[in-house]
């Protein structure tokens, strides 16, 4: 029923009546944004996938965008890395969903002011750097 619906707090409770009274079917963001991008051709060619999320924790793997996107890339055996502002302790979780490297993007301890302030700057020295390390020759 509607009111055991375990997502109907999603997107703000809007779930719920849009069901009721439009009959519109509840279904994961993510499902969403593959289809409208058509992330699988996006991806079908690429040799690795950046993706990135604010706060890369356990709830990532439940529906969110770069769990989405690492399983259009793993479809295709691509590595994936995710560029994140922060990591929560059970972030490890997404290694087992197809994210094969998790980066933080804040280089030291800040206030949320600063860090989203310094976003831009952050994820292109993090980018950056993995790119640095890709070309590397070792062995």
């Amino acid at each position: 029923s509607l009111d055991e619906d375990r997502r109907r707090g999603a997107a703000g409770g809007m779930g719920v009546p849009l069901m009721a009274w439009l009959d519109a079917r509840m279904q994961p963001g993510i499902e969403m944004v593959i289809e409208t991008l058509d992330l699988n051709a996006v991806v079908k060619d690429a040799d690795l996938v950046i993706t990135g999320e604010g706060r890369m924790d356990s709830q990532t793997i439940q529906g969110k965008t770069p769990a989405g996107v690492a399983k259009a890339a793993k479809a295709r055996g691509i590595p994936v890395i995710a560029l994140v502002g922060g990591m929560s302790d059970d972030y490890a979780v997404v290694h087992e969903h197809g994210i094969d490297a998790v980066f933080s993007v804040i280089p030291r301890v800040c206030s949320l002011d600063e860090a989203l302030a310094q976003a831009a700057v952050n994820i292109e020295v993090a980018a950056r750097n993995i790119a640095a390390v890709l070309a590397m020759k070792i062995g």
